[in-house]
């Protein structure tokens, strides 16, 4: 009795003895464990992500990066083809101009400001760009002008074109402070004729003249075949006398040696996300909840406005299969896929805005994780210097709506349509800053959308700065892609700039042109199985967008972008052709106007040139390799410090001051 007794003692102490080992195992797991996820961040899991990007210098796949032949022979040629006269100093007048709009539209008004002061043999005041006057809160360092460009290139560039000043004489400020001067507001498309039989007497009567411009343009885009020159005045205008001032100029080819020291191409994509042209063509159901309701809100404005003469309610499905909405980002990934781009590939996102948020960019981060930004590339400290020193805000400029009473409430919610808005936060939780400043603050309280808030109106001016480090990348990326580009809208737009200006500058290199009802046609096809497409829907996708690299593409966006915006396709006017093997078949718009293929030939100094630059030229943005494209994971990328030099860590932006708007 005693010995089974002294055995189940020794069972007992075996059993205790191993039920704490297994405790212990699994507490030292739990730790270990509880470790990790307490040591995670998005930013450890994007360095994991950038840490396997690419292979060691692998040269490009010529079918994804390579040159488009077919354009080869095109160059850019803006000068004088005939005996061209310098401005009279005896001007008819000054003209002074105010610009409203975003980056776009003030880049396009002023080259169209230019041309009318040629045109009306007037001298050109350097125009105020009204995203960054004083008054929304820009730094005490730049002029409204200035902020963006700069004014010595400006106006040292086209001395041979136009007299330019940066202000009035003195006297004559005094009496355009006491409206003594005529204003006109021309629209976009506005003839040469308004300006000579409307615009010209009374300049030479008053000897000033006012102009607003609030539409991205104040003269037609194709002009009569005898103003050629203006035409080729515009791209003097666009693609060399407007240049960014040296910061910005300074930071962006900054921002793009950080991407070629990464050792691969990289594409640049414009999701063209914006809340005006998506309430301009009726895109609203295209989101949920309240990104329908602030489209509508914007639509419904611009009815008011006459810029929209529709209904409010459109069948957004209906509109984008006819190709006036942008493409998802989902979609621009799918297309992107198809054509071959690896989940690798570096996309670099261009454009201020886009609407919705980064809830819209999910889908295409899930398919290439090496999605980046100029927050990315660049510090805190370089973004805020690019700013400049402004004046801090008031901490709280939230005022609480008054009170509504019961029955007020019971009527307004009786009359609410029938998506339901979203409710306030509860008492309990703290309104946070973002709730007071944004559509969250008016959209739960009043039906008409508030004046811009004092950081509102700051952050419209820092977009522009922000969009012009997009445009330099967009220009100097390997390929282009366009979520929206000007297919015969109201307006221009980003995506039709860069493109206008990649077409002036390198004709061959990459840029996508989609037919948007195309695509919808091709989606619609797949639309259920969208991530898992047939091999011919592929091969129909890499056909559509192949084409739109080349000819087919460019004709196409002839006819339908350059009668709304010239500078979206400079030509003929504004490039020559080397010999080739095969010239084009003249392409012509209405009333017999060439849109391609009427091209002069290049002069024998710009053959000699190319010829001399060809078999110097090695390694170049457009270099072509038949080897197969890039696969290895292995490449460690630079990290760059706040002050722009090289770190030796892997990532260029695993910090922790990132660049806050609000700060």
């Amino acid at each position: 009795m005693v010995i089974i007794k002294s055995k189940m003692k020794l069972i007992a102490l075996f059993v205790l003895g191993m039920s704490v080992g297994s405790l212990v195992v699994h507490l030292s797991i739990t730790k270990f464990s509880g470790m990790g996820l307490e040591q995670y961040s998005s930013m450890d899991g994007l360095r994991h992500d950038f840490d396997s990007v690419l292979g060691p210098q692998q040269s490009r796949n010529k079918k994804l990066w390579g040159d488009v032949k077919s354009l080869d022979s095109l160059q850019p040629y803006a000068n004088p083809r005939i005996n061209y006269p310098a401005p009279n100093e005896n001007s008819n007048g000054f003209i002074y101009a105010k610009v409203f709009g975003g980056f776009e539209k003030i880049r396009s008004s002023i080259c169209d400001l230019v041309t009318i002061s040629r045109l009306l043999n007037a001298t050109l005041v350097i125009p105020e760009i009204q995203e960054s006057v004083r008054s929304k809160g820009v730094s005490y360092k730049f002029k409204s002008f200035s902020y963006l460009y700069d004014e010595e290139q400006f106006i040292a560039s086209l001395t041979s074109d136009v007299i330019i000043v940066k202000s009035l004489p003195k006297n004559l400020k005094e009496a355009r402070k006491r409206n003594e001067f005529p204003i006109f507001k021309p629209k976009s498309s506005a003839s040469p004729n308004y300006y000579i039989k409307e615009i010209l007497p009374k300049l030479k009567k008053d000897k000033v003249i006012g102009l607003i411009l609030t539409d991205g343009g104040c003269l037609q885009s194709i002009l009569p075949p005898s103003m050629s020159e203006l035409q080729r005045l515009r791209c003097r205008v666009s693609f060399h006398a407007l240049q960014f001032r040296s910061e910005i100029q300074i930071l962006g080819r900054r921002m793009v040696g950080r991407l070629r020291a990464w050792g691969q191409p990289f594409l640049a994509y414009h999701p063209g996300l914006l809340r005006d042209t998506l309430a301009y063509h009726g895109c609203a159901e295209l989101f949920q909840d309240v990104h329908t309701e602030l489209i509508q809100y914007r639509r419904a404005e611009m009815i008011k406005q006459g810029i929209v003469n529709e209904k409010l309610s459109i069948e957004s499905h209906l509109r984008r299969e006819n190709g006036s909405c942008p493409l998802m980002p989902e979609e621009v990934g799918l297309l992107l896929r198809a054509m071959g781009y690896p989940p690798k590939t570096i996309i670099y996102l261009a454009g201020s805005e886009t609407f919705g948020g980064q809830r819209v960019l999910i889908p295409l981060r899930g398919m290439f994780s090496n999605l980046v930004d100029s927050t990315s590339l660049c510090s805190k400290k370089e973004l805020s210097d690019l700013v400049g020193p402004e004046t801090s805000l008031p901490e709280d400029l939230y005022h609480p709506p008054p009170s509504k009473s019961e029955k007020q409430l019971k009527e307004e919610w009786n009359k609410a349509g029938p998506r339901p808005r979203p409710l306030p936060p509860p008492p309990d939780r703290p309104i946070y800053r973002h709730e007071k400043e944004g559509w969250y603050g008016w959209i739960t309280e009043t039906d008409k959308e508030p004046n811009p808030s004092a950081m509102n109106l700051r952050m419209q001016a820092h977009r522009l700065l922000w969009d012009a480090l997009d445009y330099i990348i967009s220009v100097e990326a390997d390929a282009f892609f366009p979520g929206f580009h000007n297919d015969g809208s109201r307006w221009p737009d980003f995506a039709s700039l860069v493109i206008g200006q990649r077409l002036y500058e390198s004709p061959s290199s990459r840029t996508y042109r989609p037919d948007r009802e195309a695509v919808a046609k091709l989606f619609n096809i797949t639309r259920e199985n969208m991530y898992h497409p047939k091999h011919n829907w592929t091969l129909s996708v890499k056909d559509h967008l192949n084409k739109s690299l080349g000819e087919d593409g460019l004709i196409r966006q002839s006819l339908f972008s350059k009668p709304v915006s010239f500078l979206s396709h400079p030509f003929p006017e504004c490039s020559c052709r080397t010999l080739s093997v095969r010239v084009p078949d003249q392409l012509k718009g209405n009333y017999g106007r060439i849109l391609y293929g009427g091209e002069d030939e290049c002069p024998t100094w710009m053959k000699r040139s190319q010829e001399a630059g060809s078999v110097e030229a090695t390694g170049g943005r457009n270099n072509d390799s038949d080897l197969a494209e890039y696969e290895s994971d292995t490449t460690e990328l630079p990290e760059f410090d706040d002050d722009g030099s090289k770190s030796s860590t892997a990532l260029p932006f695993d910090r922790d001051d990132e660049w806050d708007p609000n700060d």
